[in-house]
């Protein structure tokens, strides 16, 4: 037993350590062989693609899709390396003979190569002792090859084909694992480098030519057999586009923004180079505007630019890359085409260089760093930008400066909107421009952006939605040289009432509107703050007689707590919640109100909302069919009990007799002001500060201060005697001093405070007024005697 347990131990162990000194290359053959594990001993399975020669160790997702680059795969089961079948045996129980490297040329099945060799010379050497690496051409390499460098290889075949073949021939033994990604390795040809790229996916590339055998063991090395022939790299990436006619454009641009040099250093670079044909198709108006500016001019070239290499061989689906930039592109395939963005516009592959590869493509990827902000707009939010120039707002903000565009979508255009006034329209598309420039991360809750309109828009922030005013983002948001732009799914709506003047005006809450005014509640709702109201509409209580609205009214403790019931400290925008998802709001009364996004409908309490996100100045209303009540209260009084069993049917009430509602004080936080005034002495105040009172608010008709950041806040303001004016600033202050007026200070200390409200009405704390005491400043005469006499106490 104790043997059997070292034994697993010790082949745990050993699996281990395989699998942490294996490379990329070597799990995804160890996946092939379990896939392929049905089929006999040592078989891997393969995916070609249908109607080439292309075969892969394919990864997870490739194989279950069945295709690679877009195209059909289909399956095949061949011997995995080293390995060959035995006739009439199932799987590949044989393992290949060792040779010399020659021979092992003919066992992989690259005979051009092993007859070029032979043909040059090179026979004698890799027959002979040593340890060496080729990666070999197999024979469909060779004839693509070029005819005309082939047969000048093959007009010199002691030379040119010799230093060709060496080329391809690393003087030490190295396996896949030892083939890292970046590696450059010296070649055989006057060590010239030749460079080795291992990507994740298993795929390894020496020069950009793929390894499609791998790691067949000779006497006197390994061999490594590559889909083409790869030549001699000398040049770096700001040497091609220097000398490639095709490329002036590019070179011109990349000189103007002083980028070029940087391409020529040590680096692992993919370029995706524009041709001058693709710098034509620009737009002539955008391309100076580009070439003008060197920041765009720059972030247009770096979006053309990976941190990486990424040869054709080794993209076989579409993957997300990080340019220079910052902004990402998508490198894909269709077929043997690569594609960026989805488009082929890859017209040459594959150009090697010391420094990394050069991909030639016909068009110009502009990033949305180097657009204007109206070139931000997509499709789907053409509405919006053909509007935009149709009232004469194009001009302005193509003009200096930077600006943000809260985009609606093409489908919150009605026929209703596209029909109005001219005038009325421009207004509102005013109120969808901002003055500056506000991207995505730099929005907060409680944010107040002033539009080119002059509006005012509040921000909202929750869990998985941003909103302004009544209108929410979809993804989108993008950031251009002269603003940004966040695409929203309907008009914002800016707010002109507050909750209880929309609610008074709109006749579908007249009976919600005078049970407010019984209840003392009209004032919290028509001043500053922030609220979402839950209101039900007049047909709530069509139900209810003359005397049953008396008794509801009767007992104000009890309405009031249901009237609270249906508000919430805070703005909550319907569109805004997560949806499915049930979200518990903390109603002013103190029981929880349930609320519920599903199907484009908001549920409340398990109650349709009828209309969601009314804005108003000071918070939201939700309109409701039925009045709202918190279950967990009980019900002492068994005519208000069957009075709200006739107008709420989604709930079992509590009914306890005797039972009786408490008052509910509402809890606002105010501020007590004390001030106290010091006379100032000239030539004493070293450094005056200036702190700005804190954002006004207003309960119950009594104006009141905020403190954000302390419990208690003092400022200081000083003013004149003579002219009663306030001093700003320090400079103002030294000003009052030499011309010898007389000035008071005033020291003002906020103190937090909450009030009790009981009926509705508001008791203030009392403010403690300390009076007044203005001192007149001493002499220039008078201060020299006193200083005199403080030095004469000190001596």
């Amino acid at each position: 037993m104790t043997l059997l347990w070292l034994a697993a131990l010790a082949g745990f162990l050993l699996c281990t350590f395989e699998q942490a000194n294996s490379s990329a290359y070597d799990k995804i053959v160890t996946h092939s062989r379990i896939r392929a594990r049905n089929e006999g001993p040592n078989v891997c399975a393969l995916q070609q693609v249908i109607g080439t020669k292309k075969k892969y160790f394919s990864t997870c997702r490739h194989w279950y899709q069945g295709t690679i680059c877009g195209k059909k795969a289909t399956v095949l089961y061949e011997c995995c390396p080293g390995y060959m079948r035995l006739e009439g045996v199932k799987g590949c129980p044989a393992v290949a003979p060792i040779d010399n490297m020659y021979a092992t040329l003919g066992i992989v099945g690259a005979t051009s190569t092993q007859k070029y060799s032979d043909q040059s010379g090179l026979r004698e050497e890799i027959e002979g002792p040593g340890s060496y690496t080729i990666f070999a051409p197999d024979n469909d390499a060779w004839e693509m090859l070029d005819p005309e460098i082939r047969d000048a290889l093959l007009s010199n075949v002691n030379v040119e084909l010799l230093n060709a073949l060496h080329y391809h021939m690393i003087d030490k033994r190295m396996m896949t694992k030892d083939l890292k990604n970046g590696l450059v390795l010296k070649s055989m040809y006057n060590d010239l480098p030749v460079l080795i790229n291992h990507y994740s996916s298993g795929i390894v590339t020496v020069n950009c030519a793929r390894l499609i055998q791998a790691n067949q063991i000779s006497t006197n090395g390994v061999v490594h057999v590559i889909d083409r022939v790869i030549t001699a790299v000398g040049n770096t990436i700001e040497d091609f586009i220097d000398s490639e006619d095709d490329l002036s454009s590019l070179r011109a641009a990349a000189i103007a923004s002083g980028l070029l040099e940087s391409l020529g250093k040590e680096g692992h670079y993919t370029v995706f180079a524009p041709t001058n044909d693709a710098f034509e198709k620009l737009p002539r108006g955008v391309l100076e505007r580009i070439m003008s500016d060197k920041v765009a001019l720059e972030a247009l070239l770096k979006f053309h630019i990976l941190e990486s290499v990424q040869c054709s061989e080794a993209i076989t689906g579409g993957a997300v890359y990080e340019t220079l930039e910052g902004n990402t592109i998508e490198i894909g395939c269709d077929g043997d085409s690569v594609t960026v963005n989805g488009v082929k516009m890859v017209k040459r592959k594959d150009i090697v260089t010391t420094n990394g590869v050069i991909h030639l493509i016909d068009e110009v990827l502009v990033p949305d760093s180097a657009k204007q902000v109206t070139e931000l707009v997509s499709s789907k939010q053409s509405t919006f930008s053909d509007l935009i120039s149709e009232v004469g707002l194009l001009e302005s903000l193509q003009a200096d400066g930077e600006f943000t565009l809260l985009a609606p979508m093409n489908s919150a255009f009605t026929e209703e909107v596209m029909s109005m006034d001219q005038r009325i329209l421009k207004e509102m598309l005013m109120n969808h421009v901002l003055k500056v420039k506000i991207t995505l991360n730099e929005l907060y809750h409680g944010q107040r952006l002033e539009t080119l309109g002059g509006q005012e828009l509040r921000v909202f922030i929750y869990r998985t939605s941003v909103c302004i005013e009544n209108s929410c983002m979809v993804r989108g948001s993008k950031e251009g040289r002269n603003g940004a732009i966040h695409v929203f799914r309907q008009l914002i709506t800016p707010a002109e009432k507050s909750t209880f003047d929309m609610l008074r005006d709109d006749g579908r809450f007249s009976v919600f509107v005078t049970l407010l005014e019984t209840a003392g509640l009209t004032d919290i709702l028509s001043e500053q703050g922030e609220w979402t109201v839950f209101a039900p509409t007049d047909d709530a209580f069509k139900d209810l007689s003359e005397q049953e609205m008396r008794a509801l009214k009767s007992d104000k403790n009890a309405l009031k707590t249901i009237l609270l019931y249906h508000m919430n400290i805070g703005v909550l925008i319907g569109d805004g919640i997560e949806r499915d998802v049930t979200n518990l709001l903390n109603s002013v009364q103190g029981s929880r109100i349930l609320v519920k996004s599903a199907n484009d409908t908001l549920l409340v309490n398990g109650v349709k909302a009828k209309e969601s996100d009314l804005m108003a100045t000071n918070g939201v209303v939700h309109v409701v069919t039925s009045l709202l009540y918190p279950e967990d209260i009980p019900v002492g009084d068994e005519k208000l009990l069957r009075l709200l069993q006739k107008l709420i049917k989604t709930i079992q009430f509590k009914f306890v007799r005797g039972s009786t509602f408490k008052e509910i004080p509402l809890k606002f936080k105010t501020i007590t002001t004390i001030k106290k005034v010091e006379s100032v002495l000239p030539g004493l105040e070293k450094k005056l500060t200036i702190k700005s009172s804190p954002e006004p608010k207003v309960v119950s008709g009594q104006v009141i201060h905020r403190v954000v950041q302390e419990p208690q806040l003092k400022f200081t303001q000083i003013t004149s005697q003579s002219g009663g004016e306030q001093i700003e600033d320090e400079e103002a202050l030294n000003k009052l001093i030499a011309k010898g007026q007389q000035f008071s200070k005033v020291t003002t200390t906020v103190i937090e405070s909450e009030p009790k409200v009981t009926g509705g009405t508001e008791k203030m704390p009392k403010v403690v007024k300390v009076p007044t005491q203005r001192t007149r400043i001493p002499s220039r005469r008078q201060r020299a005697t006193l200083v005199r006499k403080k030095i004469a106490r000190k001596q």
